[in-house]
């Protein structure tokens, strides 16, 4: 639709200036069947003239027939106008049929309920936006109140059964209270089959209506204006709120919509009186609510999951850490629109917040510290292990051992044993001094270790058993006979 300014510029254009039709399209960015519209440029083409037809002589015959039987088929319509003498094909007196026949339009009456009394839900569909990597389908929960046309309204990134069931709790919360009735279309979600006036409902959907004690009833097949209420909300929310929106995550799209509900949906006219708005019917319709339960439904997705060999888990494209102890072993992941909890029975052992991306892990790091302990643990169990955890030194003195071809397992037991018989910090020292020294073995560790260990005293000589020996006279020797003994030595080695 162009402006009137922008259609008498278009006329100046053709007739005054004799301006070209694509000329003036690519001038005005306007597409050429608009300029060709705005100029009425058909009427510079002559009508074309009408042929005559085998057909004629019946038409006359064929409306009256189509006013009397207004369901007749062609082919019949054919067969009776052939006995009159109509040689033509079938196909032509189908064109014309179909422009002949009479149009009817199904009639219905205004439906009117009570307060409280009745709810319509429906799923919406908006495309498919972009989280990350993944490509999500986004939908919009619709549910509204017939009486007072107030409505909830929620956007989720699928339309699983999990969703379906949150969004009708969410409603709930927000009504403060239940209808008695919630109408349906025949979506899976609601019903799983008919047959006739007998309907096998969804299990899901039927646990969640004795919780909340209300009907639910899915519409006629293919009559859609029995819920007509929640497709004009649809179509209200696609024109009125959706139309031009921008939003980066799904939970701000959310705030948006709860945000023009509340400033825009609701204080529109109310279509039953509009001396009053949606607002103030819905006040009135409230407190006429079925009360909700102590406790409200649950709605977590609970799927059964395992983990092999790694501490993650896969749910909904991404995978989430769980505690090392508990691979290999059959647990429970229990998902809400926001969290994702996993469980061992009935104790919970991870909670991570839902990623809506995919290929992601969700890594909660103490997941990851408690199974690098326990690798560590591991490795301080063998006799390497063991030898690093008490003296990290050996580690570069085994390396130098093995450069200078000694074996690293006979050097690994032998520093074992020293560990045992001095401990710890001596054994630091000694291997230190060892490096240093550039002899880098475990005889030289040994070696340093008796060097470092301080002489015994000198025993006491208890002979309260042996009293001969306490009558033996020792007499003492001058201690210069042993020093001439030793010159005497020196003497002799010096001649030879």
């Amino acid at each position: 639709m162009i402006s009137p300014e922008t259609r008498v510029q278009i006329r100046r254009y053709f007739y005054a200036e004799h301006w070209k039709i694509g000329t003036i399209a690519k001038q005005l960015g306007l597409h050429a069947d608009t300029v060709r519209l705005a100029i009425e440029a058909e009427r510079f083409h002559p009508a074309e003239q009408l042929r005559a037809s085998i057909l004629d002589p019946y038409l006359e015959f064929v409306r009256q027939t189509l006013d009397q039987y207004p369901q007749l088929r062609a082919t019949r319509l054919h067969q009776m106008i052939g006995d009159r003498g109509y040689t033509g094909s079938v196909e032509q007196l189908r064109r014309a049929v179909a422009r002949m026949r009479p149009k009817r339009t199904e009639a219905f009456l205004r439906l009117n309920t009570f307060p409280a009394e009745q709810a319509q839900a429906d799923w919406a569909s908006f495309g498919h936006v972009m989280v990350g990597r993944a490509k999500r389908p986004l939908s919009c929960f619709v549910i509204t109140l017939s009486y007072s046309r107030a409505l909830y309204l929620e956007f989720f990134f699928d339309q699983r059964m999990e969703n379906f069931l949150r969004g009708h709790v969410h409603a709930f919360e927000y009504f403060c209270g239940a209808p008695r009735v919630i109408l349906y279309d025949n979506l899976k979600s609601a019903v799983l089959e008919r047959r006739g006036d007998h309907i096998h409902f969804n299990p899901n959907l039927l646990e969640l209506a004795g919780h909340y004690h209300f009907v639910p009833r899915p519409c006629q097949v293919r009559a859609g204006n029995q819920k007509g209420r929640v497709e004009r909300a649809i179509r209200y929310v696609r024109d009125s709120f959706w139309a031009g929106r921008t939003f980066t995550t799904l939970e701000e799209c959310n705030r948006q919509a709860l945000q023009w509900r509340d400033q825009v949906a609701h204080q529109r006219q109310w279509p039953s009186d509009h001396t009053r708005s949606v607002a103030h019917a819905w006040e009135e319709e409230r407190p006429r609510l079925l009360s909700l339960p102590l406790h409200p439904f649950h709605t977590d997705c609970i799927v059964d999951v395992h983990s092999a060999k790694t501490i993650y888990v896969r749910f909904d494209l991404n995978d989430y850490s769980i505690p090392p102890e508990a691979v290999g072993r059959a647990l429970t992941l229990a998902a809400s629109g926001t969290e994702v909890r996993i469980l061992n029975g009935a104790v919970e052992i991870a909670r991570h917040r839902r990623s809506y991306d995919r290929q992601q892990s969700v890594l909660d790091p103490t997941h990851q510290d408690a199974l690098l302990e326990l690798k560590r643990k591991a490795s301080h169990s063998t006799p390497g292990g063991r030898l690093a955890q008490a003296a990290p030194e050996c580690e570069q003195l085994l390396d130098l051992a093995f450069q200078q071809g000694e074996s690293a397992g006979s050097q690994t037991a032998q520093l074992l044993k020293l560990l045992d018989l001095h401990g710890a910090p001596a054994l630091r020292r000694a291997v230190a001094e060892a490096i240093a020294g550039n002899t880098p073995r475990a005889s030289t560790v040994a070696f340093l270790l008796r060097k470092q260990k301080p002489s015994a005293p000198p025993l006491a000589v208890d002979l309260s058993r042996h009293p001969s020996a306490q009558a033996v006279d020792v007499q003492p020797h001058d201690l210069e006979i042993y020093d001439e003994l030793a010159r005497n030595k020196k003497h002799d080695d010096s001649n030879e």
